[in-house]
Protein backbone atom coordinates (compact mmCIF):
# COMPACT_ATOMS: atom_id res chain seq x y z
CA UNK A 1 0.00 0.00 0.00
CA UNK A 2 1.50 3.52 -1.19
CA UNK A 3 1.55 6.23 1.06
CA UNK A 4 1.76 10.36 0.16
CA UNK A 5 3.24 12.12 3.12
CA UNK A 6 3.72 16.32 2.78
CA UNK A 7 5.45 18.70 4.97
CA UNK A 8 4.06 21.87 5.45
CA UNK A 9 4.94 24.94 7.52
CA UNK A 10 6.58 29.04 7.55
CA UNK A 11 9.73 30.04 7.22
CA UNK A 12 12.37 28.64 9.67
CA UNK A 13 9.74 25.87 11.02
CA UNK A 14 12.62 23.27 9.37
CA UNK A 15 9.97 21.37 7.66
CA UNK A 16 12.86 20.56 5.22
CA UNK A 17 14.92 18.91 7.51
CA UNK A 18 12.13 16.80 9.22
CA UNK A 19 11.25 15.89 5.77
CA UNK A 20 14.82 14.60 5.88
CA UNK A 21 15.19 12.70 8.94
CA UNK A 22 11.95 10.95 8.18
CA UNK A 23 13.07 9.75 5.00
CA UNK A 24 16.56 8.36 6.38
CA UNK A 25 14.82 6.56 9.41
CA UNK A 26 12.46 5.18 6.62
CA UNK A 27 14.87 3.66 4.91
CA UNK A 28 16.72 2.50 8.32
CA UNK A 29 13.58 0.26 8.53
CA UNK A 30 13.86 -1.03 5.03
CA UNK A 31 11.13 0.90 3.69
CA UNK A 32 10.93 2.12 -0.08
CA UNK A 33 10.88 6.00 0.37
CA UNK A 34 11.01 8.98 -1.86
CA UNK A 35 11.54 12.24 -1.21
CA UNK A 36 10.87 15.30 -2.86
CA UNK A 37 10.08 18.79 -2.80
CA UNK A 38 8.18 21.82 -4.29
CA UNK A 39 9.08 23.92 -6.18
CA UNK A 40 11.63 21.47 -7.58
CA UNK A 41 12.14 18.11 -8.30
CA UNK A 42 12.52 17.97 -11.81
CA UNK A 43 14.35 19.78 -14.46
CA UNK A 44 11.02 22.14 -14.89
CA UNK A 45 10.38 22.96 -11.23
CA UNK A 46 14.38 23.49 -10.42
CA UNK A 47 14.26 26.18 -13.12
CA UNK A 48 10.79 27.38 -11.61
CA UNK A 49 12.06 27.50 -7.88
CA UNK A 50 14.88 29.84 -9.28
CA UNK A 51 12.24 32.31 -11.28
CA UNK A 52 10.02 32.46 -7.96
CA UNK A 53 13.28 32.43 -5.16
CA UNK A 54 14.80 35.34 -6.78
CA UNK A 55 14.17 39.14 -6.05
CA UNK A 56 11.86 40.99 -8.29
CA UNK A 57 7.93 41.55 -8.80
CA UNK A 58 6.24 38.49 -8.89
CA UNK A 59 2.33 39.01 -9.91
CA UNK A 60 0.61 36.66 -7.95
CA UNK A 61 -1.53 34.92 -10.21
CA UNK A 62 1.60 34.12 -11.90
CA UNK A 63 2.95 32.35 -8.87
CA UNK A 64 0.20 30.44 -8.37
CA UNK A 65 0.31 28.94 -12.14
CA UNK A 66 4.10 28.65 -11.80
CA UNK A 67 3.86 26.45 -8.77
CA UNK A 68 1.46 24.36 -10.29
CA UNK A 69 2.92 23.79 -13.32
CA UNK A 70 6.15 22.76 -11.47
CA UNK A 71 3.59 20.63 -9.60
CA UNK A 72 2.44 18.75 -12.36
CA UNK A 73 5.52 18.20 -13.70
CA UNK A 74 6.47 16.07 -10.25
CA UNK A 75 3.09 14.81 -9.78
CA UNK A 76 3.99 13.24 -13.74
CA UNK A 77 7.03 12.16 -13.47
CA UNK A 78 7.89 11.12 -9.95
CA UNK A 79 5.40 11.23 -7.36
CA UNK A 80 2.56 9.12 -8.78
CA UNK A 81 4.94 6.85 -10.89
CA UNK A 82 7.16 5.97 -6.96
CA UNK A 83 3.18 6.03 -5.43
CA UNK A 84 1.94 3.29 -8.09
CA UNK A 85 5.21 0.68 -7.31
CA UNK A 86 4.10 0.96 -3.86
CA UNK A 87 6.43 3.65 -2.26
CA UNK A 88 5.66 6.24 0.49
CA UNK A 89 6.54 9.89 -1.20
CA UNK A 90 7.45 11.70 1.32
CA UNK A 91 6.82 15.68 -0.25
CA UNK A 92 8.52 18.98 1.23
CA UNK A 93 5.32 21.35 0.52
CA UNK A 94 2.72 20.75 -1.77
CA UNK A 95 -0.30 22.23 -2.86
CA UNK A 96 -1.19 23.22 0.67
CA UNK A 97 1.78 25.69 0.40
CA UNK A 98 -0.26 27.10 -2.76
CA UNK A 99 -3.44 27.67 -0.40
CA UNK A 100 -1.24 29.30 2.48
CA UNK A 101 0.96 31.56 0.48
CA UNK A 102 -1.04 32.30 -2.74
CA UNK A 103 -4.41 32.22 -0.43
CA UNK A 104 -4.33 33.15 2.61
CA UNK A 105 -1.29 34.91 2.14
CA UNK A 106 -1.74 36.84 -1.39
CA UNK A 107 -5.58 36.98 -0.97
CA UNK A 108 -6.46 35.58 -4.56
CA UNK A 109 -9.78 34.10 -4.83
CA UNK A 110 -9.88 30.64 -3.21
CA UNK A 111 -11.80 29.02 -5.48
CA UNK A 112 -9.78 30.14 -8.09
CA UNK A 113 -6.62 28.62 -5.99
CA UNK A 114 -8.78 25.43 -5.53
CA UNK A 115 -9.41 25.09 -9.18
CA UNK A 116 -5.91 25.39 -10.17
CA UNK A 117 -4.27 23.48 -7.29
CA UNK A 118 -6.66 20.77 -8.48
CA UNK A 119 -4.88 20.63 -12.05
CA UNK A 120 -1.40 20.92 -10.54
CA UNK A 121 -1.47 17.89 -8.33
CA UNK A 122 -3.98 15.83 -10.76
CA UNK A 123 -6.58 15.88 -7.69
CA UNK A 124 -4.12 14.04 -5.44
CA UNK A 125 -4.76 14.06 -2.22
CA UNK A 126 -1.89 13.31 0.51
CA UNK A 127 -2.60 10.77 3.35
CA UNK A 128 -1.07 12.69 5.57
CA UNK A 129 -0.19 16.04 6.64
CA UNK A 130 2.47 17.31 8.92
CA UNK A 131 2.58 20.80 9.70
CA UNK A 132 5.50 22.47 11.86
CA UNK A 133 4.07 25.16 13.59
CA UNK A 134 6.19 28.50 14.87
CA UNK A 135 5.52 31.82 15.41
CA UNK A 136 6.51 34.26 12.36
CA UNK A 137 9.86 36.19 14.08
CA UNK A 138 10.87 33.15 15.77
CA UNK A 139 10.76 31.63 12.45
CA UNK A 140 11.85 34.19 10.47
CA UNK A 141 15.04 34.67 12.88
CA UNK A 142 16.38 30.93 12.46
CA UNK A 143 16.65 32.40 8.65
CA UNK A 144 20.22 33.69 7.44
CA UNK A 145 19.65 33.64 3.71
CA UNK A 146 16.31 35.39 2.57
CA UNK A 147 14.70 34.89 -0.79
CA UNK A 148 11.58 36.67 -1.55
CA UNK A 149 9.58 35.52 0.11
CA UNK A 150 11.19 35.60 3.32
CA UNK A 151 11.69 39.41 2.55
CA UNK A 152 7.75 39.68 2.66
CA UNK A 153 5.97 41.55 5.77
CA UNK A 154 5.69 40.02 8.88
CA UNK A 155 1.56 40.38 8.21
CA UNK A 156 2.30 38.42 5.13
CA UNK A 157 3.72 35.57 6.93
CA UNK A 158 1.24 35.58 9.67
CA UNK A 159 -1.53 35.53 7.12
CA UNK A 160 0.29 32.47 5.81
CA UNK A 161 0.45 31.17 9.70
CA UNK A 162 -3.15 31.27 10.21
CA UNK A 163 -3.94 29.66 6.43
CA UNK A 164 -2.10 26.51 7.55
CA UNK A 165 -3.54 26.10 11.23
CA UNK A 166 -7.35 26.49 9.90
CA UNK A 167 -6.58 24.00 7.31
CA UNK A 168 -5.09 21.77 9.87
CA UNK A 169 -8.72 22.92 12.30
CA UNK A 170 -10.86 21.50 9.41
CA UNK A 171 -9.19 18.42 8.58
CA UNK A 172 -7.36 16.90 11.98
CA UNK A 173 -7.34 13.25 10.76
CA UNK A 174 -4.93 14.35 8.20
CA UNK A 175 -2.90 17.00 9.39
CA UNK A 176 -0.82 16.26 12.09
CA UNK A 177 0.40 19.74 14.10
CA UNK A 178 3.86 19.91 16.36
CA UNK A 179 5.04 22.71 17.54
CA UNK A 180 8.07 23.24 15.66
CA UNK A 181 10.33 25.31 18.71
CA UNK A 182 10.48 21.74 20.38
CA UNK A 183 14.40 19.78 20.38
CA UNK A 184 14.85 18.63 16.72
CA UNK A 185 15.05 14.76 18.25
CA UNK A 186 11.42 14.99 20.15
CA UNK A 187 10.08 15.93 16.97
CA UNK A 188 11.24 13.13 15.03
CA UNK A 189 10.22 10.88 17.37
CA UNK A 190 6.68 12.71 17.32
CA UNK A 191 6.69 12.37 13.62
CA UNK A 192 7.79 8.64 13.48
CA UNK A 193 4.99 7.82 16.35
CA UNK A 194 2.22 8.88 13.31
CA UNK A 195 4.22 7.66 10.64
CA UNK A 196 5.27 4.29 11.80
CA UNK A 197 1.84 2.30 11.47
CA UNK A 198 1.71 4.04 8.05
CA UNK A 199 5.41 2.06 6.77
CA UNK A 200 4.03 -1.02 8.12
CA UNK A 201 2.26 -1.94 5.32
CA UNK A 202 4.84 -0.70 3.24
CA UNK A 203 7.79 -2.85 4.15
Amino acid sequence: MSTFITFEGGEGSGKSTQARALHRHLAGEGVDAVLTHEPGGTPLGTQVRRWLKREGAVDPLAELLLFNASRAQLVANVIRPALERGSIVICDRFYHSTVAYQGYGRGLDMELVSAINDLGSQWLVPDLVILLDIDVERGLGRKRLKDRFEHEAHAFHRKVRQGYLEMAEADPQRWLVIDATLPRKRIERAIWQRVRGLAAGVR
